[in-house]
């Protein structure tokens, strides 16, 4: 099943404390389907991982956010953690990149946390989602089905709860963006 996702430019939107393996897990997947991936944030340079309980690993920043063009990329990643949405969803042009993944119909995959810009983004009312057990009432108030789930799939956008869900939030991302690949090479 190598090389599923050949000739897809996958955006991963992260700022300082991205949980490390909602980054690096996801990214290993794609890389290794053939996607080309490009880390994309306010930082200039590097941003910096939260491993779990501390600060973990720097990851080299692949495009500064206003140097980035969502119509260049096929889908979205969005990694979670605390302080990584919660920093991103007060920035006008982080918000306005995820939205236009939205506009656009791109799939995008969000986890943990990482549906905290969705809800700044306004593009939650009416799905089915899931997160990290904290966000629900928030997630709920913006107009979501929120459900306890490993992973959910709907209308082009994944979600998935915590690092132990990975494995099933791979799979789906593998699924959706293969089916957009699919569908975009027909259009």
């Amino acid at each position: 099943m190598e090389n599923t996702l050949n000739k897809m430019k996958i955006a991963i939107l992260v700022t300082d404390g991205f949980e490390q393996v909602e980054l690096t897990k996801p990214r290993e997947m794609l890389d290794a389907q053939g996607a080309t991936t490009h880390v994309i944030s306010p930082q200039k340079d590097e941003v910096k991982a939260w491993n779990s309980i501390d600060w973990g690993e720097k990851v080299k920043v692949d495009v500064p956010l206003d140097n980035a063009r969502p119509e260049y990329y096929d889908a979205l990643l969005l990694p979670g953690g605390v302080m990584n949405p919660d920093t991103l969803r007060t920035n006008k042009e982080a918000i306005a990149f995820v939205k236009a993944f939205f506009d656009a119909g791109k799939p995008v995959a969000a986890i943990c946390h990482g549906p905290q810009l969705l809800i700044e983004a306004g593009v939650v009312k009416g799905r089915k989602l899931t997160s990290f057990p904290s966000l629900q009432t928030d997630l709920k108030n913006a107009g979501a089905e929120w459900v306890n789930e490993e992973v959910v799939v709907s209308d082009g956008l994944v979600t998935s709860r915590k690092p132990d869900d990975i494995p099933a939030f791979n799979k789906a991302i593998v699924e959706l963006y293969s089916q957009q690949l699919a569908e975009s090479s027909h259009a």
